[in-house]
């Protein structure tokens, strides 16, 4: 009887069979991993490149351990064929490295037949994630930057309001006088999903005295 969480491989059924079933297993657990750093995640544009790549490089690992098996010697030529690539991808968010590394976990365990740990271990870094993910520890990614000029300093409220009303999260990053009297504000900012930049920069222009609005994007490199 085949064995859903039989950790080894089976030895009774061809080969094909069971790297097939290790590779079907890599590539629902990842993608679970996957669905779940979507639903989690808070910024304005979800990068769908590091989405494939969660389940990618699931699969992918998975299919390097098992082609290493129990041999030192395939060990090191693949050390030495890995240590040629360089990986030049920048990923600002260090939840994102999380995600990824619980991916490549997840296809690691999978490649030395390890199912029960990969599935227990996918089923509860998913359920911590979510559980943070509606707790007060809920982290949000600020992808725009709002910059505006405001010649009296007492409208600093009604701005921030306005801001507040649109905006799921904000921070003031930098503020500094200009030459004509007047104070220059930066704020990160994450955006509710229902409204947009120029919806934003209307909202505030309505402020009496508030000059040079600009909402600018943060550029992220995706995988």
């Amino acid at each position: 009887m085949f064995d859903l969480f039989s950790d080894g491989p089976v030895y009774e059924y061809p080969q094909l069979i069971n790297v097939t079933y290790s590779f079907l297993w890599a590539f629902i657990l990842a993608s679970i991993i996957a669905i779940t750093h979507k639903v989690t995640f808070t910024g304005d544009y979800y990068p769908k490149n590091f989405f494939q790549a969660l389940i990618l490089g699931a699969v992918i690992t998975a299919m390097v351990m098992m082609a290493i098996g129990d041999s030192l010697a395939r060990g090191l030529g693949v050390f030495g064929a890995m240590a040629i690539i360089r990986f030049r991808t920048r990923i600002d968010d260090p939840r994102d490295v999380l995600f990824l590394f619980a991916a490549l976990s997840t296809g690691l365990a999978i490649g030395v037949f390890g199912y029960t740990i990969s599935f227990a271990g996918t089923m509860l870094f998913c359920a911590v994630a979510m559980l943070l993910h509606y707790s007060p520890f809920r982290s949000f990614i600020h992808q725009q930057h709002l910059f505006f000029t405001l010649v009296d300093k007492r409208n600093l409220d009604q701005a921030q309001q306005i801001i507040t009303e649109n905006c799921q999260d904000h921070r003031q990053i930098n503020v500094q006088s200009t030459k004509e009297n007047a104070t220059r504000f930066h704020f990160s900012v994450c955006l509710r999903k229902n409204i947009t930049a120029n919806e934003l920069i209307d909202r505030l222009s309505q402020i009496e005295g508030i000059q040079q609005l600009r909402v600018g994007v943060n550029e992220v490199t995706n995988l």
